[in-house]
């Protein structure tokens, strides 16, 4: 295979020092060589310029014609092969940005820093962040088809959007007539031997308030609370699991210790992203001198691990002396405490039509309180738009009791299944073919593109599939490397038959 080219991309030179396992010990290969580079190129949200930058040189390098619609998406295009120009077009889709998510003793700088990966018990990991192998193998796997000179295959469209994690701003504003493809393969699903015929829509919810600081009260002592160790994970694929929620966990710790002593809270932080469970939460308090929090905080610590146990029994509650000059005034300190106490968080509804998914669901995914105000931001998700909308709404009014501003943003519609797709029906019988079992149809309760593409192409036939991936949006992010191998095989013999 011809390796990538770096000559004309000259920071890459800084980060080639990256430790990555001997993808020549990895098959198949060409993927795996891509979503080296991939790990090598910083691309957060609303940052994929670098690594657009260098897939657009990629495709010059190889003779393919590649353009960016006004929205920063990219699409690299692969003529068919001989005799193969009148079969119907297939668009693959992903997403070239990454959660950014670390444990709160990393250094790591998703800016600059590379993702250092390791290989343990037959799944690439990476041990203190995410790995991005959400959406980055959906993406090496694209590439590796539009490098692959052997492949029979009909006219191929490579669409690379951005921002998907923080918003789907990619899919939203992308370009109406531009793609020219009648079928689409969405290669952003976790689960091996599962073909994706629909998902969940949603919307985010951002609550926010002014407050007025207040010094810390004569004589008081401050304290800075830690609750760390849960696994967190997807809000969407992982919301079923009853995993603990760092920011509900530490708020009813808080309203604990505030029914046993005066407490003032100068801040409180949870979350670095709506669309990832919470896995860590502080807080800085203040107390009076000569109340100890950490006997209160051991019970605690004792009972979360009991009610989580089997799911989250990592749990970890800490105190350690602090300073702050300022605090919440004490009616500002009632309303958010109140309010996150009662807000909704995790399954709302199960559906009654698709036996075994989630319809409805809501993530407190991100709270930033300090002295003189701060917010909070939910994600909310459901298989009906009207009942992602209905959640949304109870949200805003929990907080309009307390005169507090909520509003709705960013709402994306569910991909809604159609059971008598032409491309599903190929893909399971290609599967059966190759595989010798049957696939699983399947409805996703997490978020995907399909949903707002197919508004912009209607008619447009849609399956989606991946390889199977563990803790996406958690450090400890993992990927199966043969379940990668398997879905490499499963795309090339779609493409091929396709084209027959």
């Amino acid at each position: 295979m011809r390796r990538p080219v770096f000559h004309s991309c000259p920071w890459i030179y800084r980060m080639m020092p990256a430790r990555f396992p001997d993808h020549s010990s990895l098959e198949p290969a060409p993927v795996w060589a891509h979503f080296a580079t991939l790990c090598r190129i910083p691309r957060r949200s609303k940052e994929e310029g670098q690594l657009r930058d260098y897939l657009i040189r990629w495709a010059r390098e190889r003779g393919l014609d590649s353009s960016v619609d006004g929205a920063g998406n990219l699409l690299i295009r692969k003529p068919a092969g001989p005799g193969r120009e009148q079969k119907p077009g297939v668009v693959l889709q992903s997403h070239l940005d990454m959660v950014c998510q670390k444990n709160s003793g990393s250094s790591h700088d998703f800016s600059r820093d590379p993702i250092r990966p390791v290989l343990r018990d037959g799944w690439l990991l990476a041990e203190e962040t995410t790995l991005g192998a959400d959406n980055g193998m959906g993406v090496a796997l694209a590439l590796a088809v539009l490098e692959d000179g052997g492949l029979t295959h009909g006219p191929i469209e490579a669409l690379f959007t951005v921002d998907e994690e923080a918003g789907m701003g990619g899919a939203r504003r992308l370009e109406a007539g531009w793609l020219q493809g009648r079928l689409m393969l969405n290669l952003d699903t976790e689960a091996w031997g599962e073909l994706y015929l629909g998902c969940a829509g949603g919307m985010d919810v951002v609550a926010s308030r002014p407050g007025t600081a207040e010094p810390v009260p004569e004589g008081f002592v401050v304290w800075r609370v830690a609750l760390t160790g849960l696994r967190g994970g997807h809000s969407g694929v992982d919301i079923h699991e009853e995993r603990g929620n760092a920011i509900k966990l530490l708020v009813r710790v808080l309203r604990d210790l505030e029914s046993r002593h005066p407490l003032r809270l100068a801040d409180l932080q949870g979350g670095t992203a709506r669309n990832a469970l919470p896995r860590e939460a502080f807080a800085t308090l203040a107390l009076p001198a000569g109340c100890d929090p950490v006997p209160v905080l051991e019970a605690w610590q004792d009972r979360l691990r009991k009610e989580l146990r089997g799911v989250d029994e990592g749990l970890t509650l800490a105190a350690t002396p602090a300073e702050a000059r300022r605090v919440l005034s004490a009616s500002e300190q009632a309303v958010w405490l109140a309010t996150l106490h009662a807000a909704p968080h995790g399954v709302k509804r199960r559906s009654l039509s698709v036996p075994g998914v989630v319809e409805t669901s809501d993530n407190l995914g991100v709270v930033d309180l300090g002295p003189e105000g701060g917010a909070a931001t939910f994600m909310v998700r459901s298989l009906l738009d009207d009942a992602s909308d209905s959640l949304a709404n109870e949200i805003v009014s929990l907080f309009a009791l307390s005169g507090t501003r909520a509003e709705k943003l960013g709402p994306y519609p569910a991909w809604t299944p159609d059971p008598s797709s032409a491309l599903l029906g190929l893909c399971q019988s290609v599967y059966r073919r190759e595989f010798g079992g049957e696939a699983r149809v399947m409805v996703i309760h997490a978020g995907l593109e399909c949903g707002l593409i197919g508004a912009k192409y209607p008619g447009l036939d849609m399956v989606s599939l991946g390889p199977t991936i563990r803790s996406p949006h958690a450090p400890g992010e993992a990927v199966e490397v043969a379940s990668v191998g398997r879905t490499w095989h499963l795309l090339k013999a779609v493409l091929e038959e396709v084209s027959s």
